[in-house]
């Protein structure tokens, strides 16, 4: 655990344990179920558990949640050897789960994924509590596989993931749609002129997520040194980590380079098309947004689960997927541009991908969150010793 983690629980409240992190893709639904349960039910009081690893070390100091964070690694899945030091990791996280749970006394655990959510949504259903788990991906982890039968929620960002689980007699499943914040249609204006954007040409969004996609990256940098972005105006997301490489492609307003974008909200507010990694909470931002996509899942993903998402919304057709290892400058260009060319396709893509977003997932989730904690009292909650 952190030690400079926020205040101890106020008495009068129930906590509940959102478990999840690693990578923005499971922090972020874990912070929009948590800020939507906070703004539902004041009574109660969320509080996130992270890795120390994580991305969380970031961005949870910044918001206004208590939070733990567990010295958890991953399991390595190429660097077999490196799991060597797992019997005494587990060790460690069952005493430190022990200590939070003994203080926390949560009336309900929530995991949205990442190493340290398994483990806390586990030891929860071990002592009885009320579970839940929620699964961004098309196909589903490991972890969400093992827990699935386990817990008594399973809340699906894709319906195609229910075909991969197996569920025991007391589990409920829902096809909510991933936690994202709803789209605002008011926003576009706003978002024009921050960009410096008058509208008259498409806007083309490139984004790898918050750590960038170097091969995505070099792929539009080879695009704009032979002209592509002549008919288009360019917002490149390029991850802090290589923003150095490739900002000297800023010539405002026609191409715009971004280490990060915050809030990301004004870029989908202003793109007409997107070049994205696959990952599915960015998923769920396009199609809330009506954004066509051309999706790069990461070829290296855990079980490669961004192909399952890649290939879910192109049979929907809301995407063209471009494996990582057909891309290049030239295939790049040519799926670009066929796309900047025919509006037509653009709009049934765009209502294509409307017609799998789901806006307002979130508050589907935290209805039935509130169902499964029902009138439990703090008097019942379990003791932990």
């Amino acid at each position: 655990m952190t030690p400079d983690r926020l205040a101890a629980r106020p008495p009068d409240r129930r906590t509940v344990l959102i478990a999840g992190g690693g990578t923005g893709g499971h922090l972020m639904p874990a912070l929009a179920i948590a800020e939507a349960l906070r703004a539902k039910r004041p009574d109660i009081e969320p509080v996130l558990i992270g890795a120390t690893r994580g991305i969380e070390t970031q961005i949870l100091p910044t918001r206004n949640f208590r939070y733990h964070l567990l010295a958890i690694e991953p399991l390595y899945r190429r660097q077999w050897w490196k799991n060597v030091r797992l019997p005494f990791v587990a060790w460690q996280v069952h005493r430190e789960l022990k200590k939070i749970f003994a203080e926390e006394r949560p009336a309900l655990v929530v995991g949205t994924g990442g190493y340290a959510s398994a483990p806390a949504v586990w030891y929860g259903a071990g002592l009885g509590l009320p579970t839940a788990i929620q699964e961004q991906n098309a196909w589903p982890g490991l972890a969400t596989k093992r827990l699935a039968a386990r817990v008594d929620h399973v809340y699906l960002g894709l319906p195609e993931a229910k075909e991969r689980l197996r569920l025991s007699r007391k589990s409920k499943l829902w096809d909510t749609g991933n936690p994202i914040v709803p789209p605002d249609a008011t926003r576009k204006e706003a978002a024009l002129k921050r960009f410096g954007l008058d509208g008259s040409k498409p806007v083309v969004l490139v984004t790898g997520g918050s750590q960038g996609a170097l091969a995505i990256n070099r792929a539009v940098a080879g695009w704009l040194d032979v002209g592509g972005a002549e008919h288009c105006s360019v917002i490149w997301a390029t991850g802090r980590g290589s923003y150095e490489e490739f900002a000297r492609y800023q010539k405002t307003p026609d191409v715009q380079v971004f280490g990060f974008i915050d809030p990301m909200a004004d870029a989908f507010a202003v793109a007409d098309l997107a070049v994205s990694r696959a990952g599915m909470m960015t998923g769920a931002e396009l199609c809330a947004w009506g954004i066509p996509s051309i999706l790069i899942p990461l070829p290296t993903a855990a079980s490669d689960h961004q192909t399952g998402n890649a290939v879910a919304l192109e049979v929907a057709g809301a995407a063209v997927h471009l494996p990582q290892a057909e891309l290049s400058t030239l295939t790049l260009g040519r799926i670009i541009g066929q796309l900047l060319t025919d509006e037509a396709r653009r709009r049934t893509m765009a209502t294509r991908a409307k017609g799998r977003g789901r806006p307002h997932a979130v508050d589907s989730i935290v209805s039935h969150l509130l169902t499964l904690l029902g009138s439990q009292a703090l008097s019942q909650l379990p003791k932990i010793h």
